[in-house]
């Protein structure tokens, strides 16, 4: 479905944009001028009045089951654990065992192992989060993900993840496949590294690259993918979508830009340089099913946090960060440092942006699973591609 050009061309009349920025989405002939003032890894600001446009609102409403006004607590609480998630991190020190946003509780869950003393526990609670004590901590799981990276995993093993609730690694393994000798292998293989619990999942990972289909909103070759986030002098996007060198042309076909850097698998991130005419934005796109995002920074959203997604195939759609740090075994490669999510996407999504709030996530990478039967995916954290390839998110001060 194209979206809708006037919606758009209204919304970009309303930002100052820089006279010399590259665009990715809008057309220099219908966008307006506008200024805005680069953020790479802006926190966000829980005095905001109205962090989410409607349209997200209403997509947290029919994907997560919640009333409107639940939707808005939601998002207000999960700023405020995502401000509060790296200082008591540092408070932990060596005690930290990880942390969470825990729904239901509206507040950020921190777990210390059993030496952190007296004084860490109060002043954690003191700051406004709930205390869990557990056996391993945070760096002793991440040594165990560590050792467990460097096998070779089958086809039959589709990641593993440090998992904070659990206090284990997670290796997650295809139903069908549970049985065969060489998932059997590894999975003992990977208990041997440390604490590990296996997780049966309903299929192997994928992942959301098109053939040209016609529609929105980029092309490489004959491969559709979305575009993720805007950053000065281009977009960010996920790896395999294109090489470095590759031309992009935009959902008119006219061209956009040249893949500037790239790497898949292993990593699953890229950026495109854009020119032609072609402006950058801080938004992300409703593709005229809901309103367009304004973007504001780039605050990293707790395990347990709600995750939006916006793609040029199945456009928005919500669901709840799983997991972060996970290596995701595609047919391709291993893929390391993605977060997981209950959130939908499908063919022609790649690349497309995912948000919480106002702030940038990361850029769809893969998943299982579709959006009318449900599934899971996973996306690069956007700060990782910033810090890879020197960049600044394109963000909205008004």
């Amino acid at each position: 479905m194209r979206r809708r050009r006037l919606t758009h061309a209204v919304l970009a009349s309303l930002l100052v944009l820089g006279g010399s920025s590259a665009a990715g989405t809008i057309p220099a002939a219908a966008a307006g001028s506008s200024a805005s003032t680069p953020s790479a890894q802006s926190a966000p600001s829980t005095a905001d009045p109205k962090p989410a446009s409607d349209g997200l609102l209403a997509a947290m409403q029919r994907d997560l089951g919640l009333t409107r006004r639940q939707a808005e607590a939601r998002i207000a609480a999960e700023r405020a654990a995502a401000v509060l998630a790296p200082q008591v991190r540092r408070t932990a020190g060596e005690a930290y065992a990880g942390s969470w946003f825990d729904a239901e509780r509206g507040r950020l869950t921190v777990a210390l192992t059993p030496d952190a003393t007296t004084g860490t526990r109060r002043a954690i609670g003191a700051a406004g989060a709930d205390v869990r004590t557990a056996e391993h901590s945070a760096r002793q799981l991440d040594a165990v993900k560590t050792r467990i990276d460097r096998l070779s995993a089958p086809p039959g093993v589709s990641g593993w993840h440090v998992d904070p609730v659990a206090n284990a690694v997670v290796v997650d393994v295809v139903r069908e496949d549970r049985s065969d000798n060489d998932v059997r292998r590894f999975v003992s293989r990977a208990r041997a590294a440390g604490p590990v619990t296996v997780r049966t999942v309903a299929a192997a990972p994928r992942t959301f690259a098109a053939g040209t289909v016609g529609g929105d909103p980029y092309y490489t070759g004959n491969v559709r993918c979305s575009i993720g986030f805007s950053v000065h002098g281009g977009f960010v996007t996920a790896g395999h979508c294109g090489r470095p060198g590759a031309g992009v042309s935009g959902w008119d076909g006219s061209f956009i830009g040249t893949f500037q850097g790239s790497s898949f698998p292993d990593n699953d991130y890229a950026w495109v340089s854009v020119g032609s005419g072609w402006w950058t934005v801080p938004v992300v796109l409703g593709w005229g099913t809901v309103p367009d995002q304004l973007v504001r920074g780039s605050a990293v959203a707790p395990v347990g946090s709600s995750v939006c997604r916006s793609g040029s195939t199945s456009h928005w759609h919500c669901g709840t960060v799983l997991a972060t740090n996970e290596t995701v075994n595609y047919s391709q490669g291993a893929v390391h440092q993605l977060t997981k999510t209950s959130a939908c996407a499908e063919p022609g999504d790649s690349g497309g942006s995912f948000i919480t709030g106002d702030q940038a996530q990361g850029v769809t990478s893969g998943g299982w699973g579709n959006c009318a039967g449900g599934g899971e995916t996973w996306f690069q954290p956007v700060n990782e591609i910033l810090t890879r390839y020197g960049l600044t998110l394109h963000t909205y001060t008004g």
